[in-house]
């Protein structure tokens, strides 16, 4: 359940009049997701997302959110579009929390994509890249590297606590990477968080990439092994599925392209996918209480994804 902040009846109509949105017809509470209050919202103009701004998203950062979010759909990404009111206002303050209305996209997530699917994806997320290009503003990525390093070394012990001698495993990776990052590789805005779950499909075209609430500026090519990681292996990390992966990276190199240093790297690359999500699991499962309505996500499928890159 992810509905933290409960909006009656009066005070919805209210919001939907200050965005300029007609009136309000429906709207109910989304339980999916764990970081922020959704609402689909019905109004005599068309159906919308009211997200209300509620753990991890700094509302400083929301502006450079909602500004690429314009931005790509200017450029033709399939990308909800931030809803203005009449003075072009997108964000707007509820009782002390930040919120915003974004425009409702057609599709469902896949849980087992089809090759044609996975290439779809990654023709998207190089079309984004593209797209992002002339996109003037930037926002450093608080879990890189050294973002890493620093939530192993909070985690500490209680890492074998999931599995046993976990934190060498961890602290061994975290060295590695750091002697081997691919620093000089190109930058640009990125994802960072392009997971089954963030993509809207229908059939087999990519209606839908939400969720950019990680988004920032860092090496351009980890977007694709993060992508790659998330899309390419069953839901415990323990197979690989290579059509897939080969899929993922077809089509992003048919739209956007990676050069020979970037192929070369990509393994490293992947290995610090792997490694950032395991560790804010981890992070998530040795703090989340045990009566919390969030469901926990297994940081050991990383681990797995993260031997298989380390393998090749």
């Amino acid at each position: 359940m992810a509905v933290y902040t409960h909006i009656g009846a009066e005070d919805m109509s209210e919001i939907v009049r200050e965005f300029g949105l007609g009136t309000l017809i429906s709207a109910k509470g989304i339980a999916e997701g764990v970081e922020n209050t959704n609402y689909f919202v019905d109004t005599s103009s068309g159906r919308y997302i009211l997200t209300i701004y509620e753990k991890r998203v700094k509302t400083d950062d929301l502006p450079f959110f909602h500004a690429l979010l314009d931005h790509l759909a200017q450029k033709g990404c399939p990308v909800p579009r931030t809803m203005h009111d009449g003075s072009g206002t997108s964000l707007k303050m509820w009782r002390g929390k930040a919120m915003a209305m974004i425009e409702f996209l057609p599709g469902l997530s896949v849980s087992r994509p089809t090759t044609d699917q996975a290439l779809a994806v990654g023709a998207a997320l190089g079309h984004m890249h593209g797209a992002a290009l002339d996109f003037p503003l930037s926002r450093p990525n608080a879990m890189g590297l050294e973002g890493w390093i620093a939530m192993a070394h909070q985690c500490g012990t209680a890492l074998n606590e999931i599995e046993p001698n976990l934190q060498d495993r961890v602290t061994k990776e975290c060295a590695f990477l750091r002697a081997h990052w691919p620093k000089h590789l190109p930058h640009g805005i990125i994802h960072a968080d392009l997971f089954p779950d963030n993509v809207l499909m229908t059939d087999d075209s990519v209606t839908g990439m939400i969720d950019f609430y990680f988004a920032c500026t860092d090496v351009r090519a980890w977007d694709v092994a993060v992508t790659h990681a998330a899309w390419s292996f069953s839901a415990d990390g323990t197979e690989y599925h290579a059509p897939v992966g080969n899929a993922i990276l077809a089509g992003y190199r048919q739209c956007f392209g990676l050069s020979d240093a970037e192929e070369t790297a990509f393994n490293i690359l992947a290995r610090g996918a792997c490694l950032r999500f395991l560790l804010t699991r981890a992070w998530d499962w040795l703090n989340t209480p045990a009566d919390a309505l969030v469901t926990r996500k297994d940081p050991l499928a990383f681990l797995n994804r993260l031997d298989h890159y380390a393998d090749q």
